[in-house]
């Protein structure tokens, strides 16, 4: 009788431990997987030259790529800035200016993702960003700040300019800062 419990405990230790397993690697196996589709629309969405989403049920599309060669940076940037879409990347606001046109162009990221390297970025640094209509327009950056998340306008601007936006302390551990570290950059042309 006593041979028999340990088996099903070996069993239910066994099962609980694969379920543990399956769960732990889930959310990675998502994340490449999601990556691996944004690349493909990407590229669709540059040799058809309009925007393609990466999977049928998806509620955001690639429309840009972000580049710093300096910290070996290159990240396609989504359409939106909600929940949802900045779980796979960075987003263009949608009330924004589209990238190089003029007016300010406002992308968001999380700080312990996508947008961990803006703690890095230096004044004089060159972010590229690539259209979907394979422009490259170049921005040089001019300053950072940090500001209350309360605070934050949307500026609007003549000339084209690039905000990135991520929460901020990036070491912290909470969710929900109140407070944003801001990237301005301006268009090198």
């Amino acid at each position: 009788m006593k041979k028999k419990s340990f088996r099903w405990l070996a069993w239910l230790l066994v099962v609980g431990g694969v379920a543990a397993l399956i769960k732990g690697t889930w959310i990675p196996t998502k994340a490449v997987i999601a990556q691996s589709l944004l690349e493909k629309a990407w590229q669709a969405g540059r040799d058809t030259g309009y925007p393609v989403k990466p999977w049928p049920w998806a509620d955001t599309w690639p429309v840009a790529r972000l580049s710093c060669a300096r910290l070996g940076v290159s990240q396609i940037v989504l359409e939106g800035d909600n929940g949802e879409v900045l779980a796979f990347g960075p987003g263009r606001q949608e009330d924004s200016a589209k990238v190089g046109n003029a007016g300010n162009s406002v992308i968001v990221g999380h700080r312990d993702t996508s947008f961990s390297f803006l703690k890095n970025v230096r004044m004089g640094d060159v972010l590229i960003v690539e259209r979907l209509d394979g422009k490259k327009v170049e921005y040089i950056v001019q300053a950072s700040t940090i500001e209350n998340a309360d605070d934050l306008y949307l500026k609007w601007t003549g000339d084209p300019w690039l905000t990135l936006i991520t929460c901020y302390p990036f070491d912290s551990m909470v969710a929900g800062a109140d407070q944003r570290f801001l990237v301005f950059a301006r268009n090198k042309s």
